[in-house]
């Protein structure tokens, strides 16, 4: 059978280029080229990358890409193992299952007998349990109004003074895996992992508490939850951060406004309120591209040049990006636009892009770059 890689190579030869200048018009970087034409798969991050820019390469080589894309399916079919059990000769049907099922029910028969008859182990365990209850104490927490980091597990509660001084508002952990539920007066609160989020206690329509989750299990819920929990008038020791240049008019949009940079994060807009904001994504060349905007799924699909997609959040959006530098991104939020930076040729990289309230009460856009 004709190796894909071969006539991808003998394509680019025929064309008298080399892989640099492949990589140069295509935006693709030299080791996924190389990778093409060696049929190394392993090298891209999944299968989608590796037909996405397998797809590319075809239209540069002038080639048939359901043809190449039909010669690799052949081979990954031939290179698949054969099932163990199709190897194998099957046994007789009728004793050996026999056998095994009587004395399944032997066994089973001599086990209940023990467990209830015997051992009275249902009767002991409710016993355990009832004793436990009583046992069992809630654990309260007094939030004094100082910025504290503190894990909590489920059943425990949360105890805010009112402001009047009459009494507190008990606040009940409900949910500690994969997420934070919190038990409200006024409804229940699910905060995601690194999701900050400003809690309103007595219904007067201005945040009370600030609660950030920084760390939560995603199958162990007796593993608790890492809460870090601030009062909104706290003078906590956050990063101050400058803001974008406020716009010239009330019609005018402010075009390269200033981006700052604070730790791991980048930010590009902040005002006294979230509001809903837009992403302009711009292709230049191939990519691969995924996004999910606010709670929505996802959306996937392949651009080429000149292909753009405006996407338009709430809260915040997620971007996968296979060739990070064929994008140009642009984020209007207010009055005012920016231009975000991008990476090198080939890169594959994934960005947050959302609202967060720090400790000073000012509501931030930022830039988070995920692992």
């Amino acid at each position: 059978m004709e190796s894909y890689g071969e006539i991808l190579r003998n394509a680019r030869e025929e064309k008298n280029v080399t892989v640099s200048d492949v990589s140069r018009i295509t935006q693709i970087s030299n080791a996924y080229i190389e990778a093409l034409e060696e049929e190394r798969v392993e090298v891209f991050p999944g299968e989608p990358y590796f037909i996405g820019f397998l797809t590319n390469y075809c239209e540069y080589l002038e080639l048939n890409r359901d043809e190449i894309l039909d010669l690799y399916r052949a081979k990954k079919i031939q290179e698949t193992p054969t099932p163990i059990e199709l190897l194998q000769k099957k046994k007789p049907k009728y004793l050996i299952p026999l056998i095994v099922s009587l004395l399944v029910a032997v066994l089973v028969g001599i086990g209940i007998y023990l467990y209830v008859g015997v051992f009275q182990i249902p009767q002991k365990r409710e016993l355990e349990k009832l004793e436990s209850q009583k046992n069992q104490k809630i654990h309260q927490y007094k939030f004094t109004g100082k910025p504290e980091t503190k894990r909590f597990y489920k059943g425990d509660q949360i105890l805010f003074p009112q402001l009047d001084g009459n009494g507190n508002i008990t606040l009940t952990i409900g949910n500690t895996l994969g997420s934070l539920t919190i038990l409200t007066p006024s409804g229940n609160q699910i905060v995601e992992l690194s999701e900050e989020r400003a809690l309103d206690l007595d219904g007067n329509g201005s945040p009370d508490l600030i609660v950030y989750l920084s760390d939560v299990s995603t199958d162990d819920e007796q593993y608790g939850a890492e809460i870090r929990l601030l009062g909104t008038a706290s003078d906590s020791s956050a990063v101050e951060l400058s803001s974008a240049e406020p716009a010239a008019s009330g019609q005018d949009i402010v075009k390269n406004a200033t981006v700052k940079n604070s730790g791991n994060r980048t930010v590009v807009h902040e005002d006294n309120r979230a509001y809903p904001f837009t992403v302009i994504l711009t292709f230049r060349g191939p990519c691969l591209c995924r996004y999910k905007i606010d709670r929505q799924p996802n959306v996937e699909s392949y651009y080429r040049n000149g292909d753009v997609i405006t996407l338009s959040a709430n809260n915040g959006t997620r971007l996968w990006m296979s060739n990070i530098n064929t994008v140009k991104i642009q984020v209007v939020a207010g009055l005012s636009s920016y231009d975000l930076e991008v990476g090198r040729a080939g890169e594959v990289q994934v960005e947050d892009i959302k609202w967060v309230r720090d400790n000073d009460g000012r509501y931030r856009l930022v830039v988070l770059e995920v692992d």
